[in-house]
């Protein structure tokens, strides 16, 4: 790929310094395992395998929250996934730290503390201004390069993202390189065949302003989830606002109602929306027609079977199909149906298939689907609505920058 140098290209025997996404879900204080650690591993496996020294860096939370805590148990879930060990030190460019690093032998891999313990790196600032930070300049000179693999990362200004890339020659680890060339097929790549987006999740700003930027790239739209609901309230169905015990919908329907009005008249017959609902009725999943609904009284948890009856035809006859966003609570078992549904009918379809955001993605691996009946699982959230609707992304455009230039600065 020629957007940006990546490790193909990086010197032999180097001391890198790479940025991953480890941030997850903290259990009892315990970062809990996830795809994310599998697929760093990939990168920092093929560097320690060449005998580079490698240096890894990540964040977990943000200060104030209760997920904000140190990388220390980071540490051995990406050592079972890297297949060898990674030391850790509770410091990020202090003397410590500095020690750890320069004592690394060929081979070795180190992960530094939770980069969000240092006050140089949240602050959203311009590259050169992070650059200059003294989390920069002090643990800079002791690298011959900068990994960055954190593509779902990458639409932040945090000085471990776009300052590195101006201090060091700066590489795109297989994460971001794989991420990057998926997450941007539907804009650069041409299809033979028609293209259809399965668009759901709660947060529906972000999936309306996907589906308002890509009206003429994409052929067919299958709606679930909130936006589904906002666009049949749109179209006329008395649903599509909050009930008791939900907060989801009016916001959002104020916020995105012309919007939604404007895309459902322009592009009404790309469109498909919901024929059926599902909620819950003492324990058991139930399911109405939504012309048969004349007020909404219950939540509904996930698209109905006719629904999905009516989705499969349009995925199987599509030569791309990108998904954004879960068609129902597919955590509970009993609302999976939409969401499973719709990933078994892309597995089953010989077509380029990406599929968006770690909520959804995780379906793949609790419903047993085979991650390889897809061309791409994102791992990416913000960043991949980003590369959808073609925005820029910081820590893409800095690696993109750094490869027009050659000259390391020397290692002390």
């Amino acid at each position: 790929m020629s957007t940006f140098a990546t490790i193909d290209d990086l010197p032999a025997d180097s001391r890198v310094l790479v940025r991953l996404d480890l941030n997850s879900p903290i259990e009892d204080g315990k970062p809990q395992d996830n795809r994310r650690f599998e697929r760093h591993a990939e990168t920092v496996r093929e560097l320690a395998d060449a005998g580079h020294r490698v240096v890894c860096m990540a964040h977990q939370g943000r200060p104030g929250r209760d997920d904000f805590t140190s990388l220390s148990g980071h540490a051995a879930i990406l050592a079972e996934h890297v297949g060898r060990d990674v030391r850790f030190v509770a410091d990020t460019y202090g003397d410590e730290a500095l020690s750890a690093i320069d004592a690394l032998e060929p081979g070795e891999v180190l992960l530094l503390e939770n980069t969000r313990m240092c006050d140089d790196e949240l602050p959203e600032e311009s590259p050169e201004a992070k650059a200059e930070t003294a989390f920069v300049t002090t643990l800079a000179p002791r690298f011959d390069a900068y990994v960055n693999d954190a593509y779902s990362a990458a639409h932040r200004r945090h000085a471990s993202l776009v300052g590195f890339p101006l201090a060091l020659p700066a590489y795109a680890g297989r994460v971001m390189e794989t991420e990057y060339e998926a997450n941007t097929a539907i804009a650069t790549r041409e299809f033979d065949g028609p293209v259809t987006m399965v668009v759901g999740g709660t947060k529906a700003t972000d999936v309306i302003g996907v589906m308002d930027a890509l009206a003429d790239k994409v052929d067919r739209f299958l709606l679930g989830g909130v936006a589904g609901e906002l666009f049949l309230r749109a179209a006329g169905h008395p649903v599509g606002h909050d009930v008791a015990g939900t907060d989801l919908f009016d916001e959002q329907w104020e916020r995105n109602r012309e919007l939604i009005e404007s895309v459902l008249a322009e592009r009404g017959d790309a469109i498909r929306l919901a024929s059926d609902l599902a909620y819950e009725d003492d324990g058991d999943r139930a399911e109405v027609a939504v012309d048969d609904i004349d007020e909404k009284t219950e939540a509904y948890l996930d698209v109905g079977s006719e629904t999905v009856a009516d989705y499969e035809p349009p995925i199987r006859a599509s030569d791309a199909v990108f998904v954004k966003g879960a068609l129902g609570v597919f955590e509970d078992e009993r609302f999976a149906d939409g969401t499973v549904g719709v990933l078994e009918a892309i597995a089953e379809t010989d077509c380029f298939s990406v599929v968006g955001g770690g909520d959804t993605s995780r379906a793949i691996e609790l419903y047993g689907l085979d991650e390889d009946d897809f061309s791409h699982v994102s791992i990416a959230g913000g960043a991949y609505i980003r590369a959808l609707t073609g925005e820029s992304l910081p820590a893409v455009e800095t690696l993109r920058a750094a490869a027009n230039r050659s000259q390391p600065p020397e290692r002390r």
